[in-house]
């Protein structure tokens, strides 16, 4: 496979993922196989850096053994290339979104668990800082017991969650919503007691970020092998 085609195996897990939300079992599963993915994403990546300097290794193709062979070589260009790409894709995961995805595919490389995936309400329609308010129901083997369940538990919830929501936005003169704008979602906390933040969303967003991070990586090879 090439970049394009890996990216493209991302956004089809993407749609499993948001097919089977909110069931944490199998967003789990698809999330995890998302994030493989990624890390395919980057591995292609510095395959076609090594064809296009002309680094030809028997190892995998990794940032680290595409440094060890351009320092073998000597080859300055694919040395900077390596200091470049450190540097823009630093820039690229600035952000909190880009970044979770960042810390789960480094998880996921260091043959660890994700933590607990959990069931949040939210409004559809986000402004900055909006509580996210987790529902908490029977799970058997990890997969959501019944819908029907969930349902009752979201009714349950809603007028605390509203009451909430609605007093934030009143003080910033922002809309307030009704239970028909309030949505279902799977979250994730990384860091354990830190933010929970939501997987398809940054999943999307990351896709993105891909995107642009391989046009890059090819402009940046054009002008250093025009040297």
């Amino acid at each position: 496979m090439d970049c394009e085609e890996r990216i493209k195996e991302c956004e089809s897990i993407l749609k499993q993922i948001i097919q089977y939300e909110p069931d944490p079992y199998y967003v789990n599963y698809f999330f995890n196989s998302y994030l493989f993915s990624v890390n395919k994403v980057y591995f292609e990546i510095f395959k076609e850096a090594c064809r296009e300097f002309g680094l030809f290794t028997s190892e995998k193709y990794t940032k680290e053994a595409f440094l060890e062979k351009a320092n073998e070589k000597k080859d300055q260009k694919a040395v900077d290339f390596v200091s470049w790409f450190d540097k823009k894709y630093d820039q690229e995961h600035e952000n909190t979104y880009p970044n979770f995805i960042k810390k789960c595919c480094k998880i996921q490389n260091e043959n660890r668990k994700l933590s607990k995936i959990k069931i949040m309400i939210r409004a559809k329609e986000m402004y900055e800082d909006d509580p996210n308010q987790e529902i908490l129901v029977s799970l058997k083997n990890e997969k959501l017991s019944s819908m029907e369940e969930l349902q009752i538990e979201v009714k349950r919830q809603m007028p605390v969650f509203l009451e909430i929501i609605n007093y934030k936005r009143n003080g910033k003169n922002e809309p307030k919503i009704n239970e028909k704008q309030v949505i279902t979602s799977t979250f994730l906390d990384i860091e354990q007691n830190g933010e929970d933040i939501e997987i398809v969303y940054a999943s999307k967003i990351y896709i993105s970020v891909m995107r642009r991070l391989i046009i890059d990586v090819r402009k940046k090879i054009i002008e250093l092998k025009k040297w």
